[in-house]
């Protein structure tokens, strides 16, 4: 994605000097798909509206309401975002990672450092998109895994069964019924509540 010269790249910034040494720096690395949003008004729906595939957030001195509307799109707007600004403080840094912004470059704009700017900001953005997925994988799999579990605990007690057992019946009715185990186990435990 880095080397894609296509990426529709967003560039939020109210100033117009500022924004000409990212836009310079983009085109001279080769990326000429480059929008600039000025004013906040709306802010969200306009890049909603754009689609990009990287946002680049320039902040000259920004106050705490701007940042947190920063941080606000950061949430909303699943894309790999950069931040660059002028000066900053340790709780502003943390609140930036928190909400997802992928480069919080402070002090740092110069045309010669946005390419490896907007590359390590895709990198990041998709090294934390996948450990984020990997996470809700296993947070899932812990839940199906304990639902499984308390089904089998129910039919162990209902019928008198032990815990292997008790599981290969699971498995033969998801298998005969195209099911997952973890389905069959769910309608179990909602029967067993029904008939308490």
């Amino acid at each position: 994605m880095a080397n894609d010269l296509s990426l529709r790249i967003v560039i939020v910034d109210e100033s117009p000097v500022r924004s000409a040494i990212l836009e310079e720096g983009l085109k001279e690395a080769g990326f000429h798909n480059v929008l600039r949003i000025t004013g906040r008004t709306n802010l969200l729906e306009r890049i909603y509206a754009i689609d990009p595939d990287v946002i680049l957030i320039d902040l000259e001195d920004p106050s705490r309401d701007t940042i947190e509307q920063m941080f606000q799109v950061s949430r909303e707007v699943k894309r790999p975002i950069a931040m660059f600004v002028d000066q900053t403080d340790s709780k502003t840094i943390e609140d930036a990672i928190e909400a997802g912004v992928a480069s919080y470059v402070v002090d740092g704009l110069r045309k010669d450092r946005v390419k490896p700017i907007l590359e390590t900001t895709i990198s990041r953005f998709r090294a934390f998109a996948r450990l984020k997925a990997e996470l809700e994988e296993a947070k899932s799999q812990l839940e199906e895994r304990k639902v499984v579990d308390r089904a089998k605990m129910i039919l162990m007690k209902m019928k008198g069964i032990d815990e292997e057992t008790a599981y290969g019946l699971l498995r033969r009715t998801a298998m005969n019924e195209k099911k997952r185990i973890a389905d069959i186990a769910q309608s179990i435990i909602t029967a067993a509540e029904l008939l308490r």
